[in-house]
């Protein structure tokens, strides 16, 4: 059996006194995309940002390709290879699509400049307004710009939440289509209410509910299983 790349194990995280992750584990896999899913306040956004050492969690481990990350600052762990879109997407409105990028690199070299063109072969409108400010951008644009910029470094693992946040429905669709271009690339961990994006990306998937992973398994039997669907997501139908 391939190893998994990241293995979270009985992670428990506060904010100030509140108890948020009581025990979240789950693995992920190369060549998957993992889908974290659960009602609003079920602890999928502070699992990512506890990955990210940006909330660290008070117990339990995480292991990037086996290697103890939980403890270290949010640089050093970007710097092993993980990149992360928060829900707020993070970009500086203010800067150019490329100033941008620039902030985000590294280094500059023959190889980062191949991942450019690939960023720009996967959203060709960050190359198109490669000089505009990033607060002049559409919604959509924002989110490209926010999903690809953590691409430019070799991050062999990416942490993507709520891409669907805010946008229509012709735009998700092009943001699907995109992620499942960057499933070439890199290891994706997705957060995302929205079932449609969810169920149409996910390989794995792990349910949450009140700071715990309660259920897991393949996309396919979360489709077909109207019970948890309903009981997890109140989704009916």
């Amino acid at each position: 059996m391939v190893e998994p790349i990241l293995k979270v194990e009985e992670i428990h995280t506060f904010i100030g006194k509140h108890h948020i992750l009581q025990g979240v584990s789950f693995a992920v896999h190369p060549g998957k995309v993992t889908v974290l899913l659960g009602r609003n306040g079920a602890g999928k956004s502070t699992t990512l940002r506890s990955i990210m050492g940006l909330l660290p969690p008070s117990q339990g481990t995480i292991n990037l390709k086996n290697r103890p990350i939980k403890g270290l600052k949010p640089y050093e762990i970007s710097r092993l290879g993980i990149g992360f879109v928060p829900e707020d997407r993070g970009i500086y409105n203010l800067l150019t699509v490329e100033e941008n990028f620039r902030v985000a690199m590294l280094q500059e070299d023959g190889k980062t400049r191949e991942r450019m063109e690939t960023i720009f072969d996967i959203f060709p409108d960050l190359k198109k307004f490669w000089k505009a400010k990033a607060g002049n951008l559409s919604g959509g644009q924002k989110q490209m710009l926010a999903i690809a910029r953590p691409l430019v470094n070799q991050n062999e693992l990416l942490l993507i939440d709520e891409p669907s946040k805010g946008l229509a429905p012709i735009i998700i669709d092009h943001i699907i289509d995109s992620i499942h271009m960057l499933k070439e690339y890199t290891v994706i961990i997705l957060v995302e209410q929205n079932f449609y994006m969810a169920s149409s990306l996910g390989n794995d998937f792990y349910l949450f509910d009140d700071g715990k992973t309660v259920h897991q398994g393949q996309m396919e039997e979360l489709i077909q299983n109207e019970e948890l669907k309903k009981k997890y997501l109140g989704i009916s139908g």
